[in-house]
């Protein structure tokens, strides 16, 4: 078997709300042509939803402002349930019930691994744990989903082990900045770190990682060795489109490529980063509207960013809000 990890990001360009990095792995019987036969079974289990497209796609294709989080969070949480139901471990009889959908932010956030210290969380994380799940899709129709997924993963010879999440919330981010890294650095730091805890999920059988590209950056070898604790690493190939290395001691190879999200691990993980992200800035907005009626939502991004920090201006003297617990800077 080989064990098949796929990471892409949410919320890299804003100022407000957390970077979201997510990751998917799967095992299937080898990796030759595992893009198509995965891409073959995302769009069967979308037909049998009686969808024209895959379950899981580059999540700009299935989610634009205004348009709603249906789409994504069906995909996002059927995955999550396929975890569960595929798990050895024994299921409590709320987990049977619920088909191992979260219910809550506070269980998509365990489900996902997500870790939020205190000293980095942001006055908006409660109303993020207490947020009910799903938020746009119904309960029924996930959970009959669910149950397609179980079906026609197995069938494919493909097993879905694990979705995971982290986020860095301004605090860290800015942390991270002031150690000396920069953003880009931010961004490949937190996707390898979550690539190797996943690699460990599979120690004995040979991996493969796809990743988005991480801005402009074309070298990675000196990165992967540092977070696979990796003492030779192989550059396979670096250009414009593809950068490439293998890990010879750990039997993984990884891939940062240009337009990745084309492949069901990285759609699945940009999937889950961008409905994490939307989830958590639904929360920062109904926050900060409850303490300041009339303030506009925001999406983060920097230029409406900066409309919201100007209108809000009187509401965070008040509190006394540290600007590096609220804004990410660039």
């Amino acid at each position: 078997m080989t064990l098949l990890i796929g990471t892409d990001e949410a919320g890299y360009g804003p100022n407000l709300g957390p970077l979201v990095v997510a990751a998917s792995a799967w095992r299937l019987p080898d990796a030759d042509k595992a893009a198509d036969r995965l891409a073959r079974m995302a769009a069967e289990i979308g037909a049998a939803a009686g969808s024209r497209q895959p379950l899981w796609a580059d999540s700009k294709q299935l989610y634009k402002p205004g348009s709603g989080l249906g789409a994504i969070e069906r995909g996002v949480l059927a995955a999550l349930a396929s975890t569960a139901l595929a798990s050895t471990a024994p299921a409590s009889s709320m987990q049977r019930a619920s088909h191992g959908i979260p219910s809550d932010g506070a269980a998509l956030s365990e489900r996902l691994g997500i870790d939020n210290p205190v000293a980095t969380a942001p006055a908006e994380w409660p109303r993020f744990m207490a947020m009910a799940i799903p938020v746009a899709a119904s309960a029924a129709s996930l959970k009959a989903l669910a149950d397609s997924v179980a079906t026609i993963l197995p069938s494919h010879g493909i097993q879905l082990v694990a979705v995971a999440c982290r986020l860095l919330h301004p605090t860290a981010f800015n942390a991270l900045l002031d150690s000396g890294l920069n953003k880009s650095d931010i961004l490949s730091k937190t996707t390898l770190e979550l690539a190797a805890e996943l690699r460990a999920l599979a120690p004995g059988e040979p991996a493969v990682v796809w990743c988005d590209r991480h801005g402009g950056r074309k070298s990675y070898a000196a990165l992967v060795g540092r977070h696979f604790a990796a003492p030779l690493v192989r550059t396979l190939v670096e250009t414009a489109a593809s950068s490439a290395y293998e890990i010879p001691a750990a039997e993984v190879q990884i891939e940062f490529t240009v337009g990745g999200e084309a492949r069901v691990p990285v759609a699945l993980a940009s999937m889950t980063a961008k409905y994490v992200r939307e989830v958590a800035m639904a929360a920062f907005n109904a926050h900060w509207t409850t303490l300041e009626p009339g303030l506009r939502p925001t999406a983060g991004y920097p230029v409406d960013a900066r409309r919201w920090r100007e209108e809000a201006a009187a509401i965070l003297a008040r509190l006394a809000i540290p600007s590096d617990t609220l804004w990410r800077r660039a």
